[in-house]
């Protein structure tokens, strides 16, 4: 295939032409480039959004395991709000080599409100997608791939022809819209700029001296009223619309550089130098306006009716990213839990929020780079960050986690809808969503390098859980559970006595070993109790006692959930 070629894949990792996730695995004979296109921010159903597994060839030759039967057509709906949407590539192992060869663009959502509110508009509308590249002498695109890119040398012999995955790319040409360092000549006047994150690795600081940025949204849509801001911080994955004025008379003639400053990796790798990755382009304020022409476009103040606001969460989840080496001694970021520890993407499911629920989810960066993570599906609300021991937190204990100072409201320009956060090092972010829509997704960091190996894990959204039973028929002893325990694992769940005046005991075995969480929830899914966490061994009993205090009498879901995603549930009936 011609992208082997041009841009070497390491076989060492799972892609799309693994046949095994072994060392030296044999590779398939693909007819074509694998690819995958998912639309970023959009709020797409699970057989359109993209999943990396879903991948398929040219003529649907060959297809992944996760290929949805729909013939390569894909539906959005584009059924949310105005917003700066953009698609690429999602292939497993590959992503960031297909993006890098081009698969991505703008999409652009619009809708009645954002036309009515007189921004800047038609040819005053500008989308600007900023990637850094490299090159060889003669022009071609070079992505590195050689095992003497590494930083540190291999801790035992990697039998892949020289060619392995590295942990970031930085490119030394910036590329806005495709053209390096490219200029823009404007009109004394507005222009709405829609920027872009479109790196592989790489964070930018942007500035334009002398003049300032009208933040108007973020990934999701409008912001709430406008920001003033001299400097703008952008993630991969990340998008910001803006509103500059070159109206100042003092602008008039001028060229200006959009300057970036930030460090690689960020926030504590190198600064960029000031002649190749420290700029990004010009605008250059050089365009007469036409005699009798007025600029009437406006910075509307508010933007929209309402903030944007996410209802309360009925589950939350301790989410923790990871930083260690592979067994070739390369860097290998990872994904997990703060209970399991970390997995691999190919692992089981360890995220499944139920449909028309909203949870929340605490994200904590155990690493030394700041990530900026995506939620596909979903667009969140970040609701605060805070600091937190990394060198007292173990992996797999949370009750290591120890939190530092006061927990910080979002900043504005992060208080939209989100779909991409950065997640900074030692800090917990704090976001909650709602998942209307039922199948299979992902969720990753969006560094491309680190989202192919292996920092991203699958959720899935499931059907709400059975109605229960009626009151009347719960006993003490009952075995009248939502799921067919016949081929289960659990062997035993009683609660007595039941109903619950004051306390009671909740008694349950499994047949196998396993780590299981039990929670009591109210009947709108809300956990408002969980009585035990931890190992389970096998054929042993459990008792644990529940002191209803604080709880009005109602009746109430008693629910033990393992590691492979099962659950079971019975009735809990508090006088």
């Amino acid at each position: 295939m011609c992208i082997r070629d041009r841009f070497k894949i390491d076989p060492s990792i799972h892609w799309a032409g693994s046949v095994n996730g072994d060392e030296g695995h044999e590779v398939k004979d693909l007819s074509g480039i694998p690819a995958i296109t998912h639309l970023h921010g959009g709020h797409s159903e699970a057989a359109s959004d993209g999943h990396p597994e879903a991948w398929y060839t040219p003529g649907l030759e060959e297809r992944g395991p996760q290929f949805y039967d729909n013939n390569g057509l894909f539906t959005y709906h584009n059924d949310q709000e105005a917003a700066t949407l953009w698609y690429h590539d999602h292939t497993i192992g590959i992503t960031r080599l297909n993006v890098y060869a081009g698969l991505a663009g703008f999409y652009i959502l619009r809708d009645t409100w954002e036309d009515n509110l007189g921004l800047p508009s038609g040819e005053y509308e500008i989308p600007l997608v900023i990637q850094d590249r490299r090159f060889y002498e003669n022009g071609e695109l070079y992505y590195p791939y050689k095992i003497e890119e590494l930083e540190s040398q291999l801790e035992k012999p990697l039998d892949t022809d020289g060619v392995t995955v590295l942990p970031e790319m930085f490119g030394d040409f910036i590329l806005v819209n495709g053209k390096a360092w490219p200029y823009l000549e404007v009109e004394p006047r507005k222009y709405r700029l829609r920027l872009l994150n479109g790196s592989d690795s790489r964070f930018y600081d942007l500035y334009l001296p002398g003049v300032m940025f009208y933040q108007i949204g973020s990934d999701g849509g409008l912001l709430n009223v406008p920001l003033e801001r001299n400097r703008l911080l952008i993630g991969p994955g990340e998008r910001l619309d803006v509103i500059v004025d070159f109206s100042a008379p003092v602008l008039w003639g001028q060229t200006l550089i959009l300057k970036n400053n930030a460090r690689s990796p960020f926030p504590f790798g190198e600064t960029p130098n000031p002649r190749t990755s420290g700029q990004i382009m010009a605008f250059k304020v050089t365009i007469p306006m036409d005699e009798g022409v007025v600029d009437n476009s406006i910075i509307p103040n508010p933007l929209r009716p309402d903030a944007f606001q996410v209802g309360e969460p009925v589950n939350k989840r301790q989410l923790v990213l990871f930083e260690g080496t592979d067994e070739y001694g390369r860097l290998k970021p990872m994904l997990g839990t703060a209970e399991e520890g970390r997995m691999d993407f190919t692992e089981p499911v360890t995220e499944r929020p139920e449909y028309e629920t909203v949870e929340e989810w605490e994200i904590y960066n155990t690493t030394a780079d700041a990530h900026p993570i995506h939620l596909h599906l979903v667009h969140f609300q970040v609701i605060n960050t805070q600091k937190f021991n990394t060198r007292k937190f173990v992996e797999g204990d949370p009750s290591s986690i120890q939190l530092i100072g006061q927990a910080k409201p979002p900043s504005e320009e992060n208080a939209g809808r989100k779909d991409t956060f950065i997640v900074y090092p030692g800090e917990v972010a704090r976001v909650k969503a709602l998942f209307d829509k039922e199948g299979l997704y992902v969720w990753h960091c969006h560094i491309l390098s680190h989202e192919d190996y292996d920092m991203m894990r699958p959720f899935e959204v499931i059907k709400k859980t059975t109605e229960v039973a009626g009151v009347e028929n719960t006993t003490e002893t009952s075995t009248s559970f939502i799921n067919d325990l016949s081929a289960e694992p659990l062997e035993k769940l009683e609660i007595s006595p039941n109903p619950v005046k004051d306390v009671t005991r909740i008694k349950f075995s499994f047949k196998i070993d396993s780590k299981a969480v039990l929670q009591i929830h109210d009947l709108s899914g809300k956990v408002v109790a969980t009585p035990f966490r931890g190992a389970i061994t096998a054929n042993r009993d459990y008792e644990i006692l529940f002191d209803r205090t604080g709880l009005p009498g109602s009746t109430y879901i008693c629910k033990i959930s393992t590691n492979d995603g099962r659950s079971y549930e019975k009735l809990v009936v508090v006088e």
